[in-house]
C-alpha cells in the first residue's frame, strides 16, 4: 500500500454523508480510513471500494479507548500521516423535548459532542505531525439559532460550533486547520423516520453527496491570500439563513424560527 498517499479517517462512514464522503475522497485517490459502529454498512463500503485504498472497521466514537485502536490501525496504514480527519458521526432524536427519553437525550450528547472531542484529542498527535492537515467537523445549520422539536441535537451542534472556533485558534501555531460544515436537513436514513415541523416548512433538499462533496471541496489544499473561513454552510437555504443571522438582531431570529418551526 502506498505510503505517500493522501489519508482521511471518517466516522459514521456506514450510511449517508459518512458513506459518500469516503467514496469522494476514494475517487481522488485517498486512503481512506472508514469507521462506525454499523459493521455491516463499513463491510458493504469497502466490497464498493478499490482493493486497498480503504481500510475500516467498527468505532463507537463515545470510547476513547476505541479510538486509539483505531488510529493506531489506520496509522500504520499511512506511514502516520493523517491529512484530514472529518468527524461526520452523530444522531438525532426529533420531537417536543420533554417526549425524548432522557437516556436517549444523553446519547444524543455523548455521540455528537463527546464523539468530536474524543476524536480531535486522540488524532491531534498525528494530525501534527503532518504539514497542512485538516479537521472538519459535520455541524448544522441547527446551530445558528436553537432548534424547537431538536432542541439537544442543536445544543450538541452549538458546543461542535464552540469546539471548532476554539480549536482552529489554538492549533493555528501547529498548522492545523479546524473548520465546520454546515448542512441544513439532508436525505439521509438518520432522518427518514423523523419529522419537525421546521422539516415542513423547508423541506429537505440536500443529499449526501452535496455534503461529501463540499467536505472534499473544504479539504483540497488551498493558496488564498485571505483567513479561510471557520464555518461553511452547504446548499442556499443554509447560506442564506447562516449570513442573514450575522446581521440579525436576535429577538427577529428568534421571530423567524418560531415561524419556520411553526411554534
Amino acid at each position: 500500500m502506498p505510503k505517500t498517499r493522501p489519508s482521511v479517517l471518517v466516522t459514521g462512514a456506514a450510511a449517508g454523508i459518512g458513506r459518500a464522503t469516503a467514496l469522494r475522497f476514494l475517487k481522488a485517490g485517498y486512503l481512506v480510513g472508514a469507521y462506525d459502529v454499523d459493521e455491516q454498512g463499513i463491510e458493504s463500503l469497502m466490497r464498493a471500494a478499490p482493493s486497498g485504498r480503504i481500510v475500516g472497521g467498527r468505532l463507537d466514537v463515545t470510547d476513547a479507548d476505541a479510538w486509539h485502536d483505531v488510529l493506531d490501525e489506520f496509522m500504520g496504514h499511512t506511514s502516520g500521516r493523517l491529512d484530514v480527519l472529518v468527524n461526520n458521526a452523530g444522531l438525532l432524536r426529533a420531537g417536543r423535548f420533554v417526549d425524548i427519553p432522557l437516556d436517549t437525550q444523553a446519547q444524543i450528547v455523548r455521540v455528537n459532542v463527546d464523539g468530536v472531542i474524543n476524536g480531535c484529542y486522540m488524532a491531534y498527535p498525528f494530525l501534527k505531525v503532518t504539514p497542512k492537515a485538516q479537521v472538519i467537523n459535520v455541524c448544522s445549520a441547527s446551530a445558528i439559532y436553537g432548534q424547537a422539536e431538536l432542541a439537544t441535537y442543536s445544543a450538541t451542534k452549538f458546543a461542535v460550533r464552540g469546539l471548532t472556533e476554539a480549536l482552529d485558534v489554538e492549533w493555528k501555531d501547529d498548522d492545523i486547520r479546524v473548520c465546520a460544515v454546515w448542512p441544513l436537513f439532508v436525505n439521509t436514513g438518520m432522518i427518514a423516520d423523523e419529522k419537525t415541523s421546521s422539516m415542513s416548512t423547508l423541506g429537505v433538499r440536500l443529499s449526501p453527496e452535496d455534503v461529501a462533496n463540499k467536505i472534499f471541496s473544504v479539504a483540497k489544499p488551498q493558496r488564498l491570500p485571505f483567513p479561510q473561513p471557520t464555518h461553511i454552510p452547504v446548499g442556499a437555504q443554509a447560506h442564506a439563513l447562516f449570513t442573514t443571522a450575522q446581521f440579525t438582531p436576535l429577538r427577529v431570529l428568534r421571530a423567524v424560527n418560531r415561524r419556520i418551526a411553526q411554534h
